[in-house]
């Protein structure tokens, strides 16, 4: 009669192996967050000079043909100062920040220039992902498995042991990582601001249980 795995009258040899995949894949969409911040005693005069900014932004961008364009973030804060152990009241603070995804990675560079000649004071983020990376990833686990079952070869080989190693369970440890270049930018750019994407790394880590 032949024994399942599950025969628990039966006792298996068994080894546990940790195992990483890397596969390298080029990043096909750009996530950007900038945009402006202004300051004012007077809260209605602040808001409207940042309204002003971020409009002009926003139809400078469109009129590049980009149309991905969301508010990330809005803030009014109040600002002060201690002077002597006195707090004194400078105002507001209005934070406008828009987050812009394209996959025209080329106009990365001009983008933003053309975002901070019209009164961007704020960039935020530059992230480079791949947009579907679920098969690059799959590369990855398969990768993964694969070293798992070489190290269990090359143990049994080490203790002289002639075997054929068979999985019985295998647990994903990872998930698909996101990666990100950041940087912060105040002031104003020169035009054509190179901006590089460089690869991506995704990874994959399985932990298997073979039997012998």
């Amino acid at each position: 009669m032949q024994n399942s795995f599950f025969d628990q009258n039966v006792i298996y040899n068994t080894m546990t192996f940790t195992g990483r995949g890397q596969v390298t894949g080029s990043p096909d969409l750009a996530v950007i967050r900038l945009g402006v911040e202004t300051r004012g005693e007077n809260l209605m005069d602040a808001q409207n000079a940042n309204a002003q900014l971020a409009q002009a932004i926003l139809e400078a961008l469109r009129d590049m043909g980009v149309s991905d364009i969301t508010t990330f973030q809005y803030t009014i804060d109040r600002v002060f100062d201690f002077v002597d152990g006195t707090r004194v009241d400078r105002g507001y603070l209005i934070r406008n920040i828009l987050e812009i995804k394209t996959n025209q990675l080329n106009q990365i560079g001009v983008i933003i220039d053309t975002a901070v000649y019209h009164g961007a004071n704020v960039v935020d983020l530059i992230s480079f992902e791949i947009e579907n990376p679920q098969e690059l990833y799959l590369q990855a686990l398969n990768l993964a498995v694969l070293e798992t079952y070489q190290k269990a070869r090359s143990i049994a080989e080490q203790l002289g042991i002639s075997i054929n190693p068979i999985p019985i369970r295998i647990v994903e440890n990872s998930v698909v990582p996101v990666p990100f270049s950041r940087f912060d930018a105040i002031g104003e750019r020169a035009l054509a601001t190179p901006i590089e994407p460089g690869e991506k790394e995704i990874e994959a880590s399985v932990t298997v249980i073979f039997t012998y």
